[in-house]
């Protein structure tokens, strides 16, 4: 999966978020499914996001899926802007004070 487009990452990150919420949906099955989503989420993470942004972000989407009542977190979601929207924000200002 080679996805380059930013704006499809969204989506899928949306996407995959509201797949790992749908544990919530039926009682008694939440730890189960979170035992196969946790591993498959952290896998999907490292294939969006590449280099050791993209591990960290697996790991802690892996933990998050892991753990009861983390799942909640949208990992995908702030993973997107972290990536796309405060580390190009950070780029440009920094590309200021260099310019200046």
């Amino acid at each position: 999966m080679n996805i380059e487009n930013k704006y499809q990452k969204l989506l899928l990150g949306i996407l995959f978020d509201i797949i790992g919420y749908a544990s919530f949906i039926i009682p008694g099955l939440a730890e189960l499914t979170d035992i196969v989503w946790a591993p498959a989420s952290a896998y999907l993470m490292t294939k969006m996001y590449k280099g050791n942004k993209g591990k960290i972000a697996a790991v802690i989407s892996f933990v998050e899926e892991a753990m009861p009542w983390l799942d909640v977190l949208p990992t995908f979601t702030f993973m997107w802007l972290y990536t796309y929207v405060f580390t190009n924000k950070n780029k440009k200002e920094t590309k200021k004070t260099i310019d200046v």
